[in-house]
């Protein structure tokens, strides 16, 4: 848990809290990011990719938030109410302690799951306790302007795109654009906020202190009765288990697409340019996703992820860059137009804002692996593929078969120039092989002998000029001596054995060069310009690359001591961002899947090693 510094007046002002210090609570649908001050400043509705309500935490003035603290002096601290996805702040004061519970109804009904309700349900436990709420609503990224309204007991905020309601069981105040209310509550007592989106068919509708804790009662259970699928039972159960319910928070239940994280251009350095928006369906995440959830045993999250890619990603669809794209949008759509919002500052003054993603259009020949991993892990460890899905894996093998020699612009999507990376090699070599296994153990129809042939031609190239006599490592991409995290799932995806005397030659480099205190660098941009400005932290995914990578090695001590570091730097709550800074702060996007699911596959297999 984390302990904020006494303040003098709840509702922050124009200051921005650290990414780390946020919470995440969702609906499988959008989520909000909850301040340890108790300030809502990340909020999409009514998805993932919708444009912001509040965005606080991407400009403290003109983003809008859902401040609720209390209004004197108070230390905070937050944590979930266990094995679930619900949040609470408390606030402890001079005379009481109070607490905030924040979650957000999980419902398949379509009119409820169409309100996003998201409720803030207010008590003292102890003593007396004041408290404040603002609500000041910024629609469409703060760019769209809207008035507020009371209409009896509620308070109605309404813009050209969108409308919301605001129901209290305290009395609200207005000003025509915010509302706001000042209460005390002593020992015992509550206080209930709902928002909720309304429209023609969603009406508003009070939310009374007993629905709010028949609510609270439902939601748990709701997250406690998915949590206990799951079968891991090792060392780090709660660690392992916030990352499963973090990923699943990161769903869209009605496609079962999984985002790569849920916010847009929180930036990889303060200051730098490096913000992107990462609300979309990465091809390579999602994939990694459900190797992770199946791992678990939340095979229910892999079929809806299955069934997306069955759907909406079809090899006949195709683009200029191959049959599939790298991402797409949690609807299954292809046009991820990428625009910045120069009316938005950027978090702690880190512009660009940006909103769509041009990598879309990139060629990332590593994503063939990643996706016929996960449907080869499907079919092994949930249930059997069909016909019609094993037809589009020989058409998307028989792609790659034709196009693995192709430069592209490689996992980490830079914008410096094709290259002949070997980590695209090397996941074209995993589509080809994953895709002959499958065939093998089905007994399925398949060009072997085709196959088997494109598969040995990567495993020579890469071994030939993929290997750097001078660095004695294998290498980013041909022709170069500059080292590359991402190779460390050299041995994970089982091309080479994890002792074989290159890949431990490698294993020294790669930690010599990129690793700092268990931390791993991505690359160094400077020996490898990726057409960006500015530097960047350590990639979370690869440090726990390194964890799994040590312990196939065989130095189980040095990944356990790796591991256990790695996991001081998540935040209060167990949550990781995408990088970590020099001084151990979170940076990037937050919370990210890929980390989240990296950890899981880390402590799977560091626990299996231990015995």
């Amino acid at each position: 848990m984390v302990e904020t510094p006494p303040h003098q007046d709840a509702p922050t002002g124009p200051g921005y809290l650290p990414i780390a210090e946020h919470g995440l609570i969702g609906d499988l649908r959008s989520v909000a990011l909850v301040g340890t001050n108790g300030t809502i400043d990340w909020y999409c509705c009514p998805s993932f990719d919708a444009p912001s309500v509040f965005a606080a935490i991407l400009d403290a003035e003109r983003g809008g938030s859902f401040e609720l603290a209390a209004s004197v002096p108070a230390r905070t601290k937050q944590f979930y109410f266990p094995d679930t996805n619900v949040l609470i702040t408390r606030f402890f004061t001079e005379d009481g302690v109070g607490e905030v519970q924040d979650f957000m109804p999980v419902t398949s009904e379509t009119d409820e799951s169409a309100r996003h309700r998201l409720i803030r349900r207010v008590l003292c436990v102890r003593g007396t306790v004041p408290f404040r709420i603002r609500v000041a609503p910024r629609f469409d990224y703060g760019a769209s302007p809207h008035t507020a309204r009371m209409v009896g007991d509620v308070a109605l905020f309404e813009s050209a795109e969108k409308s919301l309601a605001l129901t209290a069981t305290a009395p609200l105040e207005c000003d025509g654009v915010d509302v706001w209310a000042d209460f005390k509550l002593d020992e015992g007592e509550s206080e209930v906020f709902a928002l909720d989106q309304v429209d023609g068919e969603v009406t508003s509708r009070p939310c009374a202190r007993q629905e709010a804790e028949d609510e609270f009662v439902t939601t748990v259970a709701y997250w406690r009765r998915w949590l206990s699928q799951s079968r891991y039972r090792g060392r780090w159960r709660e660690m392992v288990h916030r990352s499963a319910l973090t990923l699943k928070l990161l769903t869209y239940a009605p496609t079962g697409a999984i985002v790569a994280a849920p916010t847009t251009s929180l930036p990889e350095q303060i200051g730098g340019e490096r913000n992107w928006d990462y609300r979309y369906v990465w091809i390579r995440d999602a994939a990694f996703c459900v190797y992770a959830l199946l791992r678990l045993g939340f095979t229910g999250e892999a079929k809806a992820f299955m069934q997306f890619v069955t759907r909406y990603i079809s090899p006949g669809d195709g683009n200029p860059s191959g049959p599939l794209q790298i991402m797409y949008g949690i609807d299954g759509r292809t046009e991820l137009t990428e625009h910045e919002l120069p009316h938005l500052e950027g978090h702690q003054k880190s512009a660009p804002v940006r909103v769509g993603n041009a990598a879309a259009d990139q060629l990332q020949l590593d994503i063939y692996g990643a996706l016929i991993d996960s449907i080869y892990l499907y079919d092994k460890w949930a249930e059997p593929i069909s016909s019609a899905q094993w037809d589009d894996v020989c058409a998307l093998v028989d792609w790659v078969c034709e196009n693995w020699d192709q430069p592209d612009e490689g996992v980490w999507e830079t914008r410096g120039g094709r290259k002949n990376f070997l980590y695209s090699r090397l996941m074209c070599w995993v589509a080809i092989e994953r895709a002959i296994r499958l065939a093998n153990r089905r007994g399925l129809p398949a060009n072997l002998p085709y196959w088997g042939g494109c598969r040995d031609k990567i495993y020579r190239r890469i071994m030939d000029r993929g290997w750097s006599e001078t660095r004695q490592a294998f290498v980013q991409y041909e022709g170069s001596d500059v080292l590359d995290a991402a190779l460390l799932m050299m041995p994970l995806a089982k091309f080479i054995a994890p002792t074989d005397p290159k890949w431990l030659s490698t294993l020294d480099a790669l930690t010599e060069e990129l690793v700092s205190d268990s931390l791993v660098y991505r690359y160094n941009p400077q020996a490898s310009p990726d057409g960006l400005r500015g530097d960047e932290g350590t990639f979370s995914i690869c440090s726990f690359w390194y964890v799994e990578a040590l312990v196939r090695a065989g130095r189980v001590d040095e990944a356990r001591l790796a591991f256990e570091k790695m996991l001081t730097y998540a935040n209060h709550l167990g949550l990781y961002a995408e990088e970590i800074g020099r001084t151990g702060e979170q940076q990037g996007n937050f919370p990210q899947a890929f980390t989240h699911l990296a950890l899981i596959s880390a402590a799977f297999n560091l626990d299996k090693a231990l015995g």
